[in-house]
């Protein structure tokens, strides 16, 4: 298998990231999503890449496989968006989502964040197993912070405490 890199999305990235995300949501989901209804992709540095925000591809052989985001929602507290990966570079082999979490964590802790929270959609039930396994507990829509920036798709929310 093609060694994978993670590093920091850059604005020639944006293309290469929307090319990973909309299939995935689209067609494996069939989730009714254009990438005119998520602005962020099309204004990553803008939108994720301030304050203690960030976000990241992982690359194998020249191309975009997998995406992570964290967005400063203030507070000490950051939100996870935008994990995807694709197909055929998921599950333990690969480790392209296990690495991409790794990642945004290790930024998150260096960055002295307290809680990351994220949304997702009842669907996506190995995203659910994923984020369980690496310690993010179920919790209410209502203990989200206010600052959270809840999709319209979202339907099951999750935090981890950092601290």
């Amino acid at each position: 298998m093609t060694e994978v890199a993670i590093r920091t999305a850059v604005p020639v990235d944006t293309e290469a990231v929307v090319a990973v995300i909309l299939p995935i949501q689209q067609e494996e989901f069939g989730i009714p999503i254009t990438r005119e209804a998520q602005p962020d992709l099309l204004r990553i540095a803008d939108y994720y890449q301030v304050r203690d925000g960030n976000f990241w591809v992982a690359e194998a052989g020249g191309i975009i496989v997998g995406t992570i985001g964290l967005l400063d929602i203030g507070n000490g507290e950051g939100a996870l968006r935008k994990m995807f990966v694709s197909a055929p570079w998921r599950g333990p082999e690969a480790r392209v989502a296990q690495r991409l979490l790794e990642e945004l964590l290790t930024w998150a802790r260096r960055k002295a964040l307290r809680r990351i929270c994220l949304g997702t959609t009842d669907r996506f039930l190995a995203a659910h197993r994923f984020y369980e396994k690496h310690g993010f507990e179920l919790i209410a829509k209502d203990n989200l912070p206010a600052s959270f920036p809840v999709m319209t798709v979202d339907t099951r929310f999750y935090a981890l405490r950092l601290d």
